[in-house]
Order: structure tokens, then sequence, then C-alpha cells
């Protein structure tokens, strides 16, 4: 049986007991209260027989908002036999790995964009990052991206021979490699090497969609999620506009929603506080925009959405999560709803401010603006908001980061399986994934569980409560 507890002597000559608990491990120093640490937290433990040294790795928060901290703690042990010290740090190790379903010493293939957000995903990686994935022993392929489609350029020739994708940079990076992929010679293959952000752009909302708001701007812990974070199936999107086929995996916006965006591209420097800036302004000039939109619809009646949602929500973490087989060959998905194909759309008729569709919460982090969209439910949320009045949007935006402006009874939001956008106008903005799209027809349909990224919870990391704010009134077009 294995020990529970061992003691190590460090350099300074003091004591320090090891202890295996049920959710992680006590460390006691002298007359020290005892710290844990959560197992997963743990990164590394050597011990070398011939010189009885024992040296623990691992994460640490000095304080509960601030960041993690790389912690390396060293000694020799004391009173345990040499044998009896390996079975301990070997059972620990297999512990925090293997037993957890995580696999050790992953080799990572790490993209830094030099030049996203506010342009410190080079100082971020060398200085913070680096020494947390080389403590965990990872092996590292790094390339620094040159241009607007590096990514794209290596990925669709990249060796598959790596356990997660880490781009050091924003959401455009992420679009980047995906679509490089897509372009594989075995793109099913390639798709199904996880993906996982380091958020250093400006929106990243793939990370505050993993890791959740308060944790989703936080570096320290997205390094973490790659080493211990697990697989994830995740839908994506195929977007066509005039014959070409592009890989979307997380919104696609018109009207207002894009200006914010693309509006915004010289308020890089402010951070994401620059889509709250695009927001103001463009409520401020609330200019309608010219489009018709179709859709072949899934759901339509808000409560409904919201009380799925909550239903998976209560019984998610009793659930037994499946390991998918290895995908070894396979093309892109066909795709199943053609330009010519009329049968089963459904018109929204009415002048609509913009257009927002897409997978995953939150968008910003003041913004979950997809409460009720799930990671693998074969669907794409879409909202359009009609031109109502400033005030009234204005008035939704308190509750932004909280998911209520889903609540808002002019807002139309719809689940659907596919949908199309016809320009009514020359002039307008289409952003997809943040990036400039033209302002031409396109439809956008959903390939399901077709997309990987890796995850500390195996579902989105965002709070949304199911029921109706008090005071909300229902009306016909509020989905019911």
């Amino acid at each position: 049986m294995t020990p529970q507890e061992v003691t190590i002597e460090d350099h300074s000559g003091k004591v320090i007991s090891l202890t295996r608990e049920e959710a992680a491990l006590r460390i006691k120093s002298g007359s020290k209260g005892p710290i844990c640490i959560p197992y997963r937290q743990i990164l590394r433990a050597d011990f070398q027989p011939d010189s009885g040294i024992l040296t623990l790795v691992y994460l640490y928060r000095k304080k509960r908002a601030g960041p993690f901290e790389l912690v390396e703690l060293e000694g020799v042990h004391r009173g345990n036999d040499v044998s009896v010290t390996t079975q301990w740090v070997e059972s620990l190790m297999t512990h925090v790995y293997e037993s957890s379903g995580v696999q050790r010493q992953r080799r990572l293939k790490v993209f830094v964009n030099p030049h996203g957000g506010v342009r410190k995903g080079v100082s971020v990686f060398a200085k913070t990052i680096e020494p947390i994935f080389r403590a965990a022993r990872c092996s590292l392929d790094v390339i620094h991206t040159a241009h607007r489609g590096h990514a794209f350029d290596v990925a669709k020739n990249l060796a598959l021979d790596y356990d997660a994708i880490v781009t050091v940079s924003g959401d455009g990076l992420i679009h980047e490699v995906l679509n490089g992929f897509a372009q594989h010679e075995t793109p099913r293959k390639a798709l199904s090497i996880p993906i996982a952000p380091i958020p250093t752009g400006s929106g990243n909302g793939l990370s505050l969609n993993l890791l959740g708001p308060e944790r989703g701007f936080d570096v320290t812990e997205a390094a973490l999620n790659v080493i211990k974070g697990k697989h994830m199936k995740v839908d994506v999107f195929s977007l066509t506009q005039n014959g070409k086929r592009t890989i979307s995996f997380m919104s696609q916006a018109l009207g207002l929603m894009a200006d914010l965006d693309i509006g915004t591209e010289n308020l890089r420097w402010m951070g994401d506080t620059r889509f709250m800036v695009g927001l103001l302004r463009g409520i401020l000039e609330f200019k309608p925009c010219p489009i018709q939109l179709s859709y072949k619809i899934a759901e339509s009646d808000k409560m409904k959405m919201a009380e799925d949602l909550f239903k998976l929500q209560a019984h998610r973490d009793s659930q037994v999560r499946t390991s998918t087989p290895p995908v070894t060959s396979g093309g892109l998905p066909p795709l199943t709803n053609l330009p010519d194909d009329m049968e089963g759309w459904t018109t929204y008729d009415k002048p609509i401010l913009y257009v927002y569709a897409g997978k995953g919460p939150f968008v910003g982090r003041d913004y979950m603006a997809f409460p009720v969209s799930q990671p693998d439910d074969g669907l794409i949320d879409v909202m359009a908001q009609p031109v109502s009045s400033r005030k009234e949007i204005l008035s939704s935006l308190g509750g932004a980061a909280k998911g209520e402006t889903y609540w808002q009874p002019s807002l139309h939001y719809v689940k659907a399986h596919a949908y199309r956008i016809k320009p009514l106008s020359p002039k307008g903005a289409l952003a997809i994934d943040g990036e400039i799209f033209p302002f031409e027809e396109f439809q956008v349909e959903v390939h399901q569980k077709l997309g990987t990224v890796l995850s500390p919870y195996g579902y989105y990391a965002a709070d949304f409560s199911p029921r109706r704010p008090t005071g909300s009134k229902k009306r016909k077009d509020n989905n019911h």
C-alpha cells in the first residue's frame, strides 16, 4: 500500500511534510499552517534515489483573484525507505495525470502572434507561459507568426503528431489554424487535434467560454488548461460565400455588431474595452442593417431554450464522459444546405439593426451574447435585433455580462440548423470570428462535433440563470 505522507528537508534545514488527501496535497512546513494544492495544479514530482532529492512543482495563487505562480519545492527525503518514496512519487504522478484522464508531457505546437491585441504575446509566452510548460516537461515546437495568414499556411501542411495546438493570441489566430486544417490533406484528423488558447488578444472569446469570465484573461489558468485540460468536442460552421467555403468557430456579425468589432481595429491598444466603446458608438449612430435574414429553424421559444440549458446544467457533473475514438482520415463533411434549396426556410421580415450568430456564450468579458449556446448541440444561435429605440438597447446593457439581453422583449433569438444573409444594399459590414469579410450574400451551416478544444470542465464556463427576470413581458416577437 502506498504511504499517504512523505517528509523532506529543504536546503535551509526546514522539515516539510507532504500528505495525500482526497482532493489535494497538503504541504506543511514547520510551525506555519499547511497549504493545500489541488491535484490539478501539480505539474511534476520527481525523485532521484541516488541523491535522495525529491522535487515537487506546482501552481499556486497567493491571492484569490491573482494569477498562478510557479513554485518548485525541493528537499532530501527523510525517514522512508527509498523504494517507498519512489512509490509515493509515482503514485502521485499517476493520480494527477493518467487517473484523471490526462496525458503527461504533452507535445505542443505553439503559435505566438507578436501583433495580437495589445502586442504582449511574445513577452507573455517567454516570461510566463513557457516556464510553466517546461516545468510540466511538455515538448514545445514554437513558431512566431510573421504576417496575416502565416498560421493558416503552417496549419494546412502541419505534421499531425502533436497532442494540442496552442495559440498565444486572440481569436483571429484560431480562425487561421482551423481554416488551415480545413485545407489539410486529412482535415478531419487535423481538426481532431485540440486547440487551447492563451488569451493575449483583445476579445479572447474562446478562452472566456472555456475558463469563464473571471479567469478567461488569465494566461496562467490558460497554461494549466493546456497541460491538464481534457478533450471537448465542439460544433464548427461552414460559411459559403461566392463559392468559397470558410470555417467559422465563434461568430458572424452584421450591422452594429460588426461595426463594434472591425470598426474598432484602431483601438486595439484599449484591450477588450474597445468593444464596449464600439457598441456605444453604434447605438448613437443607430444605422439600420440593409439585409434579409432567413434560417432553418430548430427552436424559437426562449423559455424552452433556457429550460433545456438548465436541465443540462443540473445533470452535467454526474454525466459520464466517453472518449471519442481517434480520427485518422476523411474530408470535410459535405454541405447539406445548398444555395438552390428553398424548402424549410423562414424569412425574418422586420427592419434589422444587427444580426449576430455564433457558438459559445461569451463574445467578450462584458457581453454574454449567446447564453443558451451549447458546445455540441448541432445548432447555431442566431439573434436579430429589429430597429426599436436607443433607450431600449441601452437599458439592456447593464445585464449584458450575465446574458440578460437575451430576455430583451424585442430581441429575436432562435436556434437554427443553417441561416442565410442577403444584402439589400452594397454598403455594410460583415465580421467572421472578428475578421473582415466582404459584405455579400452568404450562408452558414453547422457541423456537429467537428472541432476539438481542451477544457477544464467539459462544458462552457458560463453561469446563466434560465429564469426570466422579474418584470420582463411576454411578446410574440419575444420567441414566446
